[in-house]
């Protein structure tokens, strides 16, 4: 539990004892989860200018005035604040007439627009969620790179960073195999230790969302049921 108290989720919790340490988890949270919020935007039907701009006052009126201030520890999953936080954001924008006025109808795609918007038969909801989970692991396969980086494995590991998020087959192994020089077997056990370290680094990013153990075990649950991915 000494590892929850520290999270950026915990730390937000217990603002009343660190209001400026509470700031600044608040602030290096938003910034790594800003696209399931511009997911969120763009699905509801905003273009791209007026989904950046809703984005960025979003996460600035979250900040000044703490907004967080008002979550209740006991329900403690900051994914689900933030998503119930941004759903009345919007109904407040919409309800008076603000939203509507920006951008004066001139588009601007951006980098983040391509990889946030989702399939047009998603809800708002289900879009966000896609994205946090895609944020989660984007997150754990950059902290693993440089864990590859540092170890001077580099080589290896794009021969196999496919295979990461998918399960490989038997065929997968053999060609690797081939690529590397080395046995289907000992590729099998490469892969498997990577695909296992993934794991635990995206434990720990979430870990950094919620505020005890039982919180992460659900949020992990609750994450598997909306990707089919296995890197979960």
């Amino acid at each position: 539990m000494a590892r929850f108290a520290t999270t950026h989720w915990s730390v937000i919790l217990g603002s009343q004892h660190s209001p400026e340490r509470a700031r600044e988890a608040l602030e290096e949270i938003c910034r790594n989860y800003r696209r399931p919020v511009l997911s969120y935007v763009l699905q509801h039907g905003y273009g791209a200018a007026d989904a950046e701009d809703l984005t960025q006052e979003f996460f600035a009126r979250l900040v000044e005035q703490r907004w967080d201030a008002r979550a209740d520890p006991a329900r403690g999953r900051f994914r689900a604040y933030l998503l119930t936080a941004l759903q009345r954001f919007l109904a407040n924008q919409a309800e008076s007439g603000r939203a509507g006025k920006r951008g004066g109808g001139a588009p601007r795609v951006t980098l983040d627009e391509a990889t946030a918007r989702a399939p047009g038969s998603q809800s708002p909801e289900q879009a966000f969620n896609r994205s946090w989970v895609l944020t989660v692991i984007e997150h754990a396969v950059h902290r693993l790179e440089r864990e590859i980086h540092a170890a001077g494995h580099e080589s290896l590991y794009r021969e196999l960073a496919e295979y990461l998020v998918e399960s490989p087959d038997s065929a997968d192994y053999r060609h690797a195999a081939e690529r590397l020089d080395l046995k289907p077997n000992t590729v099998a056990v490469h892969v498997h230790r990577l695909r296992k370290r993934l794991r635990e680094l995206i434990r720990d990013e979430l870990a950094n969302t919620v505020s005890n153990a039982e919180d992460l075990d659900g949020e992990l649950q609750a994450l598997r049921g909306i990707t089919h991915t296995d890197a979960l």
